[in-house]
């Protein structure tokens, strides 16, 4: 539910460029439009293989593990720093391109590795334009995300039996959508003025916060 709400708040950040799309699909063509939706299904390749096959062990990794969130904040850390190490390009996103950042999102699934920052630093690791990569990594998590909503819906997980109320589910969706949409546009202008940074060491201290407290249990 929550998940769905994000996505909910992604199409009204990008509803001009999803339109797009759409008309550029419609036209039953060779176009741009079909070619970069070519390329988001690229991305989508990996994330499909892991839920299709491997959800119950990535549902294993759910399990509270605070010390695990924190390495892997950590790791995001680390991963957005990286991108500082690198020459800035501004080439387009290709195929080769969408599979890596597809397998970044693949990563993601771990709790603890942000799928923004995972997506994006790879993307900027490979010479992708700032403002192309973020919105390439929004749009990307669309169709995985509608799909596995779509999966529950009709294999029947999302019911009452699974003892979460309607209540609950409503003021998660609310709370997920209102940060989705804050999230989303923060996000998009900290890439494109390049300040990845502040993130970086955000992560590096909630990590290390996670991992020092455990340790002092």
């Amino acid at each position: 539910v929550v998940h769905g709400a994000t996505v909910l708040s992604t199409i009204v950040v990008f509803y001009r460029d999803i339109w797009k799309l759409i008309k550029g699909l419609l036209a039953f063509r060779w176009n741009d439009e079909s070619i970069y939706v070519a390329k988001l299904f690229v991305s989508m390749i990996p994330v499909i293989i892991l839920g299709l096959f491997f959800k119950d062990e990535i549902e294993g990794f759910f399990t509270g593990n605070v010390f695990f969130v924190g390495f892997m904040l950590i790791v995001t850390s680390l991963l957005l720093l990286s991108t500082y190490l690198v020459k800035k390009n501004e080439r387009k996103i290709g195929f080769y391109d969408s599979f890596f950042i597809g397998l970044a999102q693949a990563l993601a699934v771990l709790p603890g590795i942000s799928r923004s920052g995972a997506t994006i630093s790879t993307g900027l690791l490979l010479g992708n334009k700032k403002a192309n990569i973020a919105r390439f990594s929004f749009l990307m998590v669309l169709i995985p995300i509608i799909g596995a909503n779509a999966k529950d819906v009709f294999d029947g997980s999302m019911t009452a039996e699974n003892g979460v109320g309607l209540l609950p589910l409503l003021v998660g969706f609310i709370a997920a959508f209102i940060s989705g949409l804050l999230a989303c546009k923060w996000m998009i202008g900290i890439v494109k003025k390049g300040k990845l940074l502040y993130f970086a060491i955000y992560c590096f201290l909630i990590g290390s916060a996670a991992i020092i407290y455990t340790l002092t249990l």
